[in-house]
Parts: C-alpha cells; structure tokens; sequence
C-alpha cells in the first residue's frame, strides 16, 4: 500500500484571473487520454467549469476535482478560481494539497491576485512550480515574468525550459517550441500534443547554455555531489539533476519553472512531467500534526493567559494509522450534501462511523465517491491516506472540521477565512418564498465559508455578506436560477468596522433592585487600541480581553465579567458596526458583602465597556483594496484623474512591455461599479483586479454622516 502512495499526486492549479489555469487543467485531461477533446474555456466546454455560471462568465467560480493518470503516476488535481472574490475555493483547496502549479501569463506577468495566491501557498507550505503560459501572445517576455517571481514573490525560480521565439505567428521570431534545459533538447509539440524532440538550433544554442549554467549554478547549493563533478568538469548525470530538483523543490527551496503556451498544447506534457518528477508524494509530506481534544480545555475568554496546553499528536501518511481526515468543501446534493475529505491517515470504509472531535459528536458515513469536477464519479469500496474523496451520510460538520477515528481522537488545524467586506439586504417577495430562502441561505453559509446572511427582524430584510460585488452577484443568480427564488435586492454596501482613538480607564457600576433583591458591583476597565503586529497580530481576535494580575475578583464573578465582555463586544460598538483591534483589561472591581451578584457584575461590566469604548473615542475604519491597473499609455491621464475621485492613493508606476501599470489603493465604497467606470475611460483597453488590503480609519464626512443617522 505505501508503494502505491508514491505514484499520488495532489495537486492544485493556481493563478491570477485570465492566467490560463482551467486551459491548462483541460489540456492535462487532454494530453493525458483522460479526455477525448479539450474543452476551451471561451465556449463554456471546459470540465471543470461546469456550473451555468462559469460557463457564461468564463471564469473559475468554484474549485473543481479531477483525477486522472499520467505514465505510472495517478493525479489529484483541482482547479482553483483566480478571481479575489473566491479566495477562500484557493484557500481551503491549498489547505489540503501536497503541491501546486502556478500559472503566469507571459504578457501580464505576477499580477495582484498571484501575489496572494503565492502567499497562501507559503502560508500552508506547498512545494510548487511555476508555467509561463500564454508565450505565443502580443507582447509575451519571458524573461522579464521570470525575473519578476524572483523580484515580486520573494521566490528562487530555477528555469528549467526558455522558449525558442516569443510572440505570434506573424512576428519576426514567433514562439516555435521550447528548450529543455536539462536534456538541452529542442521540444516542439503537433496537434496530438506528441513532443518531438530534436537538437537546439545554432540561434539559440549559447543563449540556451547561459541559463543551463544558471541552472546548475542553482544547484549547488544543495549537492555537494553536484557541485563536485562540475568543480572536476566532468559530464553531470541526467538523473542526479532530477534527484536534486525533486529535493530542493520539495523542501520548498526553489521553484522550478516552466513554459508554453496551454491553449495549443505546447509545454503541457513536460509540465505534467515535473508535475511528477518533483512535487511531493504525500509520504514526502510532514506527518500532520494535531492536538488531542481530550487532554485539556482552552478556555477562550482569557486570551492573556495561557491556556491548557493540549497534548500533540501526529499521523503519518500511512494506511496502517488511526484514520483523520479534514472537511474542506460541502456541495448540496439532492440525495444529501457531498462532504469532499483530505484523508491524512489510516483507511475509510463506508456504512462507519467517525468522530467530529470539534464538536464532539459522531457522524456516519454511508457512501464514498471518487470526485470528476464538482459531481460524484465513481463509488469507491474504501479511501486511504493520501486520497481525496467525497462522502456521503455527514450531517452536522462544516468546512474546517476534523474526522476521525472513534477511538483515537485527533483535532487537526482549522482553516481561517478572510472577513467579508460588502453586504446587500434583500427580501423574499412574499411569505413562500421567505422560508424557502432561509433555507437556502443556511445551505450556501454551509458551503461557502466566505458567505454570510443574517436576519433583520424589524425590516423584513435579510442582510447577506461577501467578498465582493461579483461574489453576490454570483450567489443572487443563483438564488434566482437554480432555487427560482424571486428577491428584491437593495444596493450593496461596505463593511465597515470600530476601534478607539486612545487609552481610557472607567469604572462600571450597577446599583439596582429586581424584585426586592438588591444587586451591587462595580467594574473597572482598561479599553485601548490592539497594536500588535506580525503574525500575533494576524491571529488576534477583533477584541482581546485580558486581565491584569492584581484585580483581586474571586473567580467566580471573574468568568462572569469575561463572559459578558466577550458578549458584550460581539455586540459591536457605538455606531453598531462590529469591532476590530482593541484590547480590553480588566483591572479590578468591588465585591459587596451581601449584595454582589451575577447579574451585578454583567451589568457593571457591560456599562463599563460602553463606557470605556465612547470615552476611548470611536474610530471608523473602512475597507480598502489594493488595485493594481494596466492601461495604455494614452488613458493613463483620465484613469489617475478618476481614481483620485474616488479617494485612491497612487503608490507607483511601472512599465510592463508596451502597458503602463498602477498600484494604487482605495476605499472600497468608492469602488462600486469601477471595472465599468475604468472600461468606460480607457475604451476598454486597460483591465483592473483588486485585492483586500485592510481596514484604515475613515474621513470625518463618513463618520459624520453615520453619527447623523444614529
């Protein structure tokens, strides 16, 4: 069994919008006899975008699985979305992969969505290489894309193949084919994606030994072997320069790169090459580590001090281990929700039973299905570690959640998503329809994680929230098309969220009588800005509440008073948005003899927050995006001119072949309708992407007009 987890692959294919990865996905089934055409993307005939929507936008909305063989190795690979608004389909797919292959458009080069791509990928550490697609387009140059994943992204890539010409069929020197570097090979590739292999042309034999040199050169650094022979000048074995590629990749030291052009099949079957050559097998994967949920309690309420430390535990990619697993997508399912699993360890068997150690409840799972895209393919007898399946029979877990073994508990890592930053109200158009979509909104929440809706009761409305405009465009067309639900929908709106100017100390009292009873306490607080910074700040919750150790409250009305700011806070502020990066310390209070309750100390202590946070001074923060722009010269003008309408804040220039590109960032409010405006002012030549940068305070004007409305 362990040798068979050697020849598994899995993989994910990544990129910013437009780079090509669902072509290069068609190609792989393609070139490897998994599919008799390859589907293209500009007639909505693609495998993996086979949702209604994809194939009209022609784009990736969801992450899509597909197996299939290449040689002697089986492949795993899913298809990801590259645009901003579907981040977490990148996120929750890298959560669960051994490796990745990045796509780069040769005429865009890394653009804003690769570089988040790239940062999720280092923040889980897949080992990845990188394809240069797009080299028989207008203004492709290799060079320039391969210096700028060094430059930009902060990586080491190791160019394993340049391409022999660049550019289309009608230029001087039109892309022909591709040099391999490590055979020192000219591959040119016909219909049938077959590689033809000849010797290098005297045009570009010199330039091809130049980046050979660098290659090895690269190299050394991780084989003394190496190193060695080419110290002697002695011929250095095809083999050895795999073997070190392969080390030096897995361990995430290099990225290898490669190059072609997916639409024409050129360079895919020597991707799909390194693909198994040098991405991990998941016995190269580090043994997954979690905690025993057993071994200890957190208690979440006291964030400054430490919590019980649960014991670790690790599995091993090995079949002969406790089965874990790791829910990372739920699809609806008429027969019941497909749960899609990671298995980390041991083997799955259907009609068993597992545990959700999260929320310590057992869950049965009566069916296990292969995936082809976002639909079941193939019911399978058993899983084992290192496969990707979808079961059936789960009832209560939800993405991020752990399952496992009865008898061996074992809690994995979650997976954090970003906050939404847009939300829409919208209204069912009468009673039917109303329950209808409660349910509804329940199952997309389920399975989007980036997704929420809550209900405002005195309005009728319900107010959802998401990643962006397109993000609820998306789910509103569903909501209309496959669930024939008709909604009022109200403009969208941004997000915004409270913090304080400063540090204030206030005292809560409460001083009441309830039937009789008298209740008596007081609270006294420290409220103040959250300044952390680095990863701490990262994974610190909106409000950290902490306590000081000289506060002298017995423990019992401690938990309360914690208990209650915790409440309290989730409340959100004084202009009832929610709060971010504050901290809150409890200093101290009184205890009456007779008359201290409960009650009391909730009480105190949530007039001393609302207190604390008024005399603190309410700060507004409103999200902003970082967009990055690339337009011809000529509307260069009228695009800055519009942008510093909107509030933006222009932080450079930069050329990029014949396109100027602008890095700017601005408040999202001010973006509604900006892809349109930008067509509009450039004649449709420039093209825009955005990305979440944070949360910065907003003008006075924004914060007026909503103490207006208080």
């Amino acid at each position: 069994m362990a040798s068979d987890l050697t020849k598994i692959r899995n993989i994910g294919v990544i990129a910013h919008i437009d780079a090509g990865k669902t072509t290069v996905t068609e190609q792989m089934l393609f070139v490897s006899g998994a599919k008799h055409r390859a589907g293209a993307v500009d007639s909505g005939t693609t495998t993996t975008d086979d949702d209604a929507e994809e194939a009209e936008r022609g784009i990736t909305i969801y992450s899509a699985c597909v197996q299939f063989p290449w040689k002697d190795v089986k492949i795993n690979l899913i298809d990801t979305p590259g645009h901003v608004d579907f981040t977490a389909e990148v996120e929750r797919s890298l959560r669960v992969l051994d490796g990745a292959v990045v796509v780069f458009s040769a005429r865009e080069g890394v653009e804003a969505q690769s570089e988040t791509v790239w940062r999720q990928a280092n923040k889980y550490h897949v080992p990845r290489v990188a394809f240069i697609n797009k080299l028989d387009r207008e203004g492709a140059d290799f060079e320039a894309v391969f210096k700028e994943i060094g430059d930009r992204l902060g990586a080491r890539p190791v160019a394993l193949q340049i391409p022999y010409g660049q550019g289309p069929a009608h230029t001087a020197n039109p892309f022909r084919g591709v040099v391999d570097l490590v055979r020192m090979k000219l591959l040119s590739f016909n219909a049938a994606r077959e590689v033809k292999e000849t010797a290098l042309p005297d045009d570009i034999a010199d330039e091809a030994q130049l980046w050979r040199e660098s290659l090895l050169e690269s190299l050394y650094n991780f084989s003394n072997e190496l190193m060695e022979l080419a110290l002697a000048e002695e011929p250095i074995p095809e083999a050895l320069i795999h073997k070190v590629l392969r080390d030096a990749t897995v361990h995430q030291q290099i990225q290898p790169v490669l190059c072609g052009s997916a639409l024409h099949g050129v360079g895919v079957p020597p991707l799909l090459d390194a693909v198994a050559k040098y991405l991990p097998h998941p016995l190269e994967m580090p043994p997954v580590v979690g905690v025993d949920p057993m071994s200890g309690k957190h208690d979440k309420r006291r964030a400054a001090e430490p919590a019980v430390d649960l014991k670790k535990i690790t599995r091993k990619p090995d079949p002969n281990e406790p089965f874990c697993g790791l829910v990372f997508k739920i699809l609806p399912y008429k027969t019941g929700d497909l749960y899609w699993v990671r298995i980390y360890s041991g083997t799955l068997d259907p009609n068993s039973r597992v545990l959700n150690p999260g929320r310590n409840l057992k869950e049965n799972v009566s069916q296990i299905w292969r995936i082809h895209a976002s639909k079941k393919d193939e019911q399978l007898t058993g899983a084992t570690a290192g496969d990707i399946v979808a079961l059936l029979g789960l009832r209560e877990s939800i993405t991020g959640d752990t399952v496992c073994d009865t008898r061996e508990p074992i809690l994995l890592e979650s997976i954090e998503f970003p906050d939404t930053v847009i939300s829409m109200a919208i209204e069912a158009e009468n009673s039917t329809d109303k329950k209808k979509l409660a349910e509804v909104l329940e199952m997309l929440r389920k399975q989007d994680p980036t997704f929420r809706a809550t209900d405002n009761e005195e309005t009728g409305q319900t107010l959802i929230s998401g990643m962006g405009e397109l993000h609820l465009e998306v789910i509103q067309h569903r909501l209309q098309r496959d669930f024939k639900l008709n909604v009022k929908v109200h403009k969208p709106r941004v997000s915004y969220r409270e913090t304080v100017a400063a540090r204030a100390e206030v005292t809560g009292e409460c001083h009441r009588n309830i039937n009789g009873v008298q209740h008596t306490a007081k609270v006294r607080l420290r409220v103040e800005p959250f300044t952390a910074t680095g990863p701490l700040a990262a994974a610190a919750p909106p409000v950290t509440v902490s306590v000081a150790p000289n506060h002298g409250l017995p423990d019992q009305f401690l938990n309360v008073v914690l208990e209650e700011l915790e409440t309290a806070a989730a409340g959100g502020g004084t202009l009832g948005f929610p709060l971010m990066r504050i901290k809150v310390t409890v200093l101290g209070g009184e205890v009456h003899e007779t008359d201290s309750t409960d009650i009391a100390f909730r009480t105190a202590a949530a007039l001393a927050l609302d207190k604390g946070l008024r005399d603190a001074g309410v700060v507004l923060l409103e999200p902003v995006m970082k967009v990055e722009i690339t337009t011809p010269e000529d509307h260069m003008g009228d695009l800055v001119g519009d942008l510093q309408q909107r509030r933006a804040l222009i932080h450079r220039t930069e050329q990029r072949g014949a396109a100027t590109v602008l890095h700017a960032e601005a408040p999202l409010a001010n973006l509604f309708g900006y892809s349109s405006a930008m067509r509009s002012l450039s004649q449709g030549r420039a093209g825009c992407s955005m990305e979440p940068a944070g949360y910065s305070p907003a003008p006075d004007e924004v914060v007026k007009r909503f103490m207006g409305d208080e």
